[in-house]
């Protein structure tokens, strides 16, 4: 059908919202690297209602046809918090997105992101970063190195010749985002040993782990830390009320009692460091369904991951420690107690710590102190609308 028009409109009800899900588990199907996500789970993503991003944002999806055959997708969208965030960092005023692409074709490809350009500008916007699917809190970025290994819980997973195709459409690099792995977690490097040993001599510091029985409170601070934590970073978007209890509820069966640590300073929360079992190493092989018998089998997993791999992907210190040699000490603490845990209760083989950002050094120098090296490369593009 090459050369036959192509056809992009928006996404209009519950069939051509389902092609829109359907199609990334068919154009995907022949990579074994891609990690199909649960359906229900891309439902909830893209419906208002039910995932509370669509609260503060514009969002439009977009369908392409040729012949009437689905060969494209896209979404386009407008974070209202992300439009009064400062423009050095990033975002600001004018700056829309789009993110969820997938394209049969490079024509299929140019004609979607225009059309979400289009939409942009009819919206307002002057200037698009991208992609960004949907929150930058979800899924940021496009991969660019790392393609002979599936992707770790919520890190996205794109074919490779997407980077032509974007850069083609006249986008410029904005900021890369790395991961880093540890492919052996026995033990880590002797000057992290000495580091923590330092740390538990003082009586000023307190690292513990997450009290489950006060979920909620420790998740309100756990997301109080990181809002004031990044909120400086490039790309920050505040959690609003809504989302925390969100986040709250949706990530608490990811969250292994000894994982996820808060350090304490002076008896005040000053620090936070999440880890999650890699969920994406049983989905992989569910295509993105839970019935008949997924369910059970992953909710048997989470009960007790066993020889799996960790990710760290969030870690926060409060204002008046950041850039400070405690920041530093209450990091490699809370990362090597994880590792113990995850080694003597879960058989941990392997951990990956990120998205870390390229400018990020403190957070680059930790990786390289306990032996992590860059396993993957995300990139987000700019370009003036």
């Amino acid at each position: 059908m090459a050369g036959t028009k192509i056809d992009i409109s928006p996404v209009s009800g519950k069939s051509e919202l389902s092609a829109f899900i359907e199609l990334a588990y068919r154009l995907n199907a022949d990579d074994p690297n891609w990690v199909p996500p649960l359906r229900s789970d891309m439902v909830e993503l893209l419906t208002p209602g039910r995932n509370p991003f669509h609260e503060h944002a514009r969002v439009q999806y977009f369908l392409a046809r040729r012949g009437g055959v689905v060969v494209g997708r896209i979404s386009a969208h407008i974070d209202e918090l992300a439009l009064v965030q400062p423009p050095e960092q990033g975002m600001g005023p004018g700056t829309g997105n789009w993110g969820l692409l997938e394209a049969e074709t490079h024509d299929v490809s140019d004609a979607l992101i225009g059309a979400a350009e289009e939409w942009l500008r009819g919206q307002g916007m002057t200037r698009v970063l991208a992609p960004i699917s949907l929150s930058v809190w979800e899924e940021p970025g496009l991969l660019t190195l790392g393609h002979d290994q599936p992707p770790m819980i919520m890190m996205g997973h794109h074919k490779a010749h997407y980077q032509g195709w974007i850069e083609g459409a006249g986008y410029d690099l904005a900021k890369k985002l790395f991961t880093f792995e540890v492919i052996n977690v026995e033990r880590f490097p002797e000057i992290v040993n000495r580091i923590v040993a330092s740390g538990e001599r003082s009586s000023r510091i307190r690292v513990r782990t997450v009290d489950f029985s006060r979920f909620n409170e420790e998740s309100q601070t756990i997301i109080a830390i990181l809002n004031e934590a990044w909120s400086k970073n490039w790309g920050f978007v505040p959690f609003t009320e809504t989302e925390k209890a969100y986040a709250g509820k949706k990530l608490k069966p990811l969250i292994l009692k000894g994982a996820n640590m808060i350090a304490e300073v002076d008896g005040e929360p000053a620090a936070f460091m999440m880890s999650w079992p890699d969920i994406n190493q049983k989905l992989i092989g569910m295509k993105g369904r839970l019935f008949p018998f997924n369910w059970a089998r992953l909710l048997w997993w989470l009960r007790n991951p066993q020889g799996g791999n960790f990710r760290v992907p969030l870690m926060g210190v409060v204002g008046k420690y950041q850039n400070t040699r405690m920041a530093s000490q209450l990091a490699f603490m809370m990362i090597e107690y994880i590792r113990r845990y995850a080694v003597a209760n879960h058989g941990a083989k392997r951990a990956e710590v990120g998205w870390v950002l390229e400018d990020n050094q403190g957070m680059v120098a930790i990786a390289d102190a306990i032996g992590a090296t860059c396993n993957r490369e995300y990139r987000i593009y700019s370009k003036l609308l």
